[in-house]
């Protein structure tokens, strides 16, 4: 049985690397290529005429609306899986309108992808929901981890807050990268936010130190059960990820 061909856009390396390797593990799905560039992405999808373009609106040259436009107006029959973090209806009603069959939120559950991508393909999706049911795991997410760090007494106004939920919901899904943290896992999300891998992980750090300078240490031992931790004992930055992580997970929030 012949595989769907499938081109992958998104500005994020690591993300166009996971969706090539969920995607590819099956037994219907061949990715035949990949770019972060609207401008090559045109060229890839005219040359390799993929049954599915699984994109994100953030690329490089110009954004995805500019080249769903071109797509649309040169009418290159195709169809499109948006996995996108920008959140609000108008953009999604604008990427809709365009002609795509269905959107996610980012970070996306990899095999929600590739369930949403033999759906798009099959045509058998029920719907066209604006929000896809990860827009309500995401929601869901958001917060339980706002619950949990103002228990532990991290404001939500200080960088880290940001950056400590980022590096949670990626390792939530992505749970081997917690043995990268500085490799892969800061430079992930400081490339999201635009900034440095260093300044993520001092970020990071000061959360924590905050949360502890505050002198919440009985509510974050009573959030996770068990007498972990004392005053004079920080946790590290991957100590600490891992550790919501797994109680997000225990609590099926993944």
């Amino acid at each position: 049985m012949s595989k769907y061909k499938i081109v992958i856009l998104d500005g994020s390396l690591l993300d166009r690397e996971n969706y090539q390797q969920a995607l590819n593990e099956t037994d219907d799905f061949e990715v035949v290529a990949s770019s972060s560039d609207a401008e090559d992405g045109y060229k890839l999808i005219c040359e390799n005429k993929p049954d599915l373009v699984v994109m994100d609106i953030v690329l490089g040259s110009y954004d995805g609306f500019e080249l769903l436009e071109r797509l649309k107006r040169e009418n290159v029959k195709c169809k499109f899986l948006v996995i996108s973090a920008l959140k609000s209806d108008g953009f999604i009603q604008k990427a809709f309108d365009l002609g795509i069959s269905y959107y996610m939120l980012k970070p996306a559950i990899l095999d929600l992808v590739v369930k949403r991508a033999r759906a798009v393909i099959k045509d058998n999706l029920s719907t066209r929901k604006l929000i896809d049911e990860s827009a309500k795991h995401d929601k869901e997410i958001e917060e339980k981890l706002s619950n949990i760090f103002l228990t532990i007494g991290i404001p939500a106004h200080i960088k880290g807050y940001q950056f400590l939920r980022e590096a949670i919901k990626i390792t939530m899904t992505e749970p081997e990268i917690i043995n990268s943290i500085t490799g892969e896992l800061y430079p992930s999300i400081a490339k999201r936010f635009s900034t440095s891998a260093s300044k993520v992980e001092r970020a990071i750090r000061h959360a924590i130190e905050v949360a502890w300078n505050r002198g919440k240490i009985d509510n974050i031992n009573q959030l996770f059960g068990v007498n972990i931790y004392t005053p004079n004992d920080k946790p590290t930055n991957g100590e600490f990820i891992a550790l919501i992580t797994d109680k997000m997970l225990f609590e099926g929030a993944s």
